[in-house]
């Protein structure tokens, strides 16, 4: 069974940093593509970044070079590390992956920016 983690969101400033973390298990992970997911209050959930299992990243335009996706395989680990964050940032993060025809999501992280 694939289970996703995450960690790392919290309350932060605007201009602040985090780095959220997800662990995986259950599945090959340095095989997969893998995304960060985020999703604001009354907003549709949208795809942030993504990376590949050879390290091709793609992120949404609103977080180009402020955001960078990496992976640690040793670790079945993505991060998600978020710099220069706004207000608009403010969301539940989740992690995924797809195995298969089969989607996995994480239980989510909350990421709030306020002064």
């Amino acid at each position: 069974q694939v289970q996703l983690v995450e960690s790392g969101g919290g309350l932060v400033t605007p201009g602040g940093s985090l780095r959220l973390s997800c662990t995986s298990s259950g599945t090959i992970f340095s095989i997969r593509t893998m995304d960060w997911y985020r999703q604001a209050p009354g907003m549709e959930r949208e795809l942030v970044a993504t990376i590949t299992s050879g390290g091709s990243t793609n992120y949404v335009d609103s977080v180009q070079g402020r955001f960078t996706i990496s992976r640690d395989n040793a670790r079945n680990t993505v991060y998600l590390q978020m710099n220069s964050l706004k207000p608009e940032d403010t969301a539940i993060y989740y992690c995924h992956v797809r195995v298969s025809f089969n989607h996995y999501w994480g239980q989510g992280t909350q990421v709030t920016v306020s002064s």
